[in-house]
């Protein structure tokens, strides 16, 4: 360990937790790529494809084939957008959200597990160390 620097570190606990959320997502016959647009509804809720693209920071093009993808398996639909009637709006549908409800759940005892190695101090301190460098960071 002495060799390895902060941000090694920081990135070899960064993939192992990102594998635990793809596992989660595996009942649900979500890809990784698919996972992170459905979480990004989960969290912000209906939107349009535009904004999820700028969200993902991939092209719109790739967007529609990643919710091509959720559409399919039940997850999520399409609307049209009231305010302008050429725009897409995105949003969970009720299977969706008891999808959303069970992978957090999931990635919530995941976690438990995960950072159970770590005494209640340490926990917290982490927490506040990576909330300090979450909030030092304006993207």
């Amino acid at each position: 360990m002495e060799d390895e620097n902060l941000s090694e570190l920081f990135w070899s606990v960064a993939r192992q937790l990102r594998h635990r959320s793809h596992e989660s997502m595996q009942p649900f016959g979500i890809t990784p790529g698919q996972g992170r647009a459905f979480m990004v509804l989960v969290r912000h809720g209906t939107m349009r494809l535009s904004e999820l693209a700028d969200h993902l920071r991939i092209a719109p093009r790739s967007t529609t084939e990643v919710v091509d993808g959720l559409q399919e398996r039940g997850l999520v639909e399409r609307l049209p957008d009231p305010a302008d009637r050429r725009a897409t709006l995105v949003r969970l549908t009720p299977a969706g959200a008891d999808a959303a409800e069970r992978i957090r759940a999931e990635r919530g005892a995941q976690a438990e597990r995960f950072f159970a190695a770590l005494p209640e101090r340490d926990r917290a301190e982490l927490a506040r160390i990576l909330g300090a460098l979450r909030v030092s960071d304006p993207t």
